[in-house]
């Protein structure tokens, strides 16, 4: 029992209510995947400029165009080539299940507490639609308003950690999926650039994923294709 000393220098708050779905959950996948993270620092120059050029673009005036946009559908090319991450593990009847559709979660921090939203069959989307997908997705988690659809059946998620700030980290994996994409803060560093030293964007990715499904080499190749596609972006995410 806490004296009236200690309780009079602190603030109890009750955990309810989403803070604590995401607490049990996140415990739950924390013991119960067996996660590895990798990272991979990536020259997102070229990807930048790209962002650049679509903000400027009058076709892509109605929506908000960001470098979260393009992590994404380059995750969405990887999982193309690479359709075995899109998956879970089915403890109970001992396998392993993929998923057709690619429904893409996005990790948002709200008042009150993380929340996982996810568009619904995002392959299937052109950077356009997917641009407008993840604005509509943002938005709602902020205002509160997320539907209780939009919150299950999610299959793969990404967290933009980078707009907080952060570099990189280990991010667990939200219950039922077998990885998650970190995307970091894009900074102006030194990189070695056609044989010479030069100023670039450059940001990590980190991702962790479900060991009981996913094992290094398909973890490691589509976290080097998504760094690929960044690095490279080009007509590929353009078009796609």
């Amino acid at each position: 029992m806490l004296d009236a000393a200690t309780a009079a220098d602190e603030t109890r708050i009750p955990v309810t209510g989403v803070r604590k779905a995401t607490a049990a959950a996140m415990v739950r996948s924390a013991f119960t995947a067996p996660h590895v993270t990798e990272w991979l620092a990536v020259d997102v120059t070229a990807a930048m400029e790209l962002v650049r050029e679509l903000k400027q673009d009058r076709e892509w005036a109605d929506v908000r165009v960001t470098p979260l946009l393009l992590v994404a559908k380059a995750l969405l090319l990887a999982i193309r080539r690479h359709p075995a991450i899109n998956a879970r593990w089915d403890d109970d009847r001992h396998e392993i299940v993929q998923f057709r559709r690619v429904n893409l979660g996005l990790a948002a921090a709200t008042p009150r507490g993380l929340v996982v939203p996810n568009v619904k069959d995002s392959d299937r989307l052109t950077l356009h639609e997917l641009a407008g997908a993840l604005n509509e997705v943002v938005a709602t988690a902020r205002a509160g308003s997320t539907r209780p659809a939009a919150l299950t059946g999610g299959t793969i998620t990404i967290t933009n950690i980078g707009a907080l700030g952060v570099d990189a980290g280990t991010p667990i994996l939200n219950p039922g999926e077998a990885a998650i994409l970190a995307f970091g803060a894009v900074r102006a560093m030194p990189w070695v650039h056609d044989g010479e030293t030069r100023i670039r964007q450059v940001a990590q990715l980190a991702m962790s994923f479900d060991h009981r499904l996913v094992d290094g080499e398909l973890g490691s190749d589509v976290l080097v294709e998504v760094g690929r596609i960044l690095a490279d972006p080009g007509r590929a995410l353009r078009y796609a």
